[in-house]
């Protein structure tokens, strides 16, 4: 599996690609963002590790662009920047995952193994509900006439709310459909959930993902009566 590590810490950088290389990875590196772009607009890549605080151009703008030229590489930004603002930011900019510096090694490699799982957990089903329409086989999600684009993370958890819509998913329930047996804190769903509302309710007047307190989260079907 080949990896670009973008990094411009040389220390942290040799590190990354001394660790890496010895868990089974090939392993390619650029020290700031305009390279990092040329290199994913040139090599086939099956993951990207990518910091945010990086000469010419950060991280975010980084990830920001690559999903622009319709670049779906799995990324997992790798970064000092962890207040949650920064990971909300990171996600919407399209980064799958996010890990905050100082972080467990092990931790690193399982989270790259996870955002490279084939998307096919997700189900084969086409899910056509009023407001939204969600095709598995693609990784397509229409809204409308519009399509919103959503990391791998994004996908799993909007897929599971629409397969129950007009009903509750407990917390829990939709932490073990997105990161399946990843040890991940609460805080992290709800990060996820609102880098999908800003997505999928942000730009229209109807809001579609409700908080049901204490319990998870639902997806509204207009057709559907609301369980919970």
């Amino acid at each position: 599996m080949r990896v670009l590590i973008v990094e411009d810490e040389p220390r942290m950088c040799d590190l990354l690609r001394e660790g890496l290389y010895e868990c089974g990875f090939s392993v390619v590196t650029a020290e700031d963002g305009s390279i990092a772009l040329d290199i994913a607009s040139t090599l086939e890549l099956d993951c990207i590790v990518l910091d945010v605080g990086l000469p010419q151009i950060d991280g975010f703008t980084v990830a920001s662009l690559l999903r622009r030229q319709g670049n779906r590489t799995p990324m997992l930004m790798l970064t000092a920047c962890d207040r949650e603002d920064d990971i909300i930011h990171g996600l919407d900019c399209g980064a799958d995952d996010y890990l905050t510096k100082p972080f467990a090694f092990a931790e690193l490699v399982a989270r790259l193994h996870a955002i490279t799982r084939p998307a096919g957990t997700v189900g084969s089903g086409h899910i056509d509900l009023p407001h939204i329409s969600i095709d598995p086989a693609q990784h397509t999600v229409m809204r409308g006439t519009e399509r919103i684009e959503l990391t791998r993370h994004e996908f799993l958890l909007l897929s599971e709310l629409a397969r129950h819509a007009g009903n509750c998913v407990a917390r829990n329930t939709l932490m073990q459909s997105v990161w399946r047996h990843e040890n991940v804190s609460s805080g992290t769903l709800d990060v996820l959930v609102n880098a999908v509302r800003s997505k999928i309710d942000g730009p229209f007047s109807s809001r579609l993902i409700q908080t049901v307190r204490g319990v998870g989260y639902m997806l509204l079907d207009p057709a559907a009566e609301p369980q919970q």
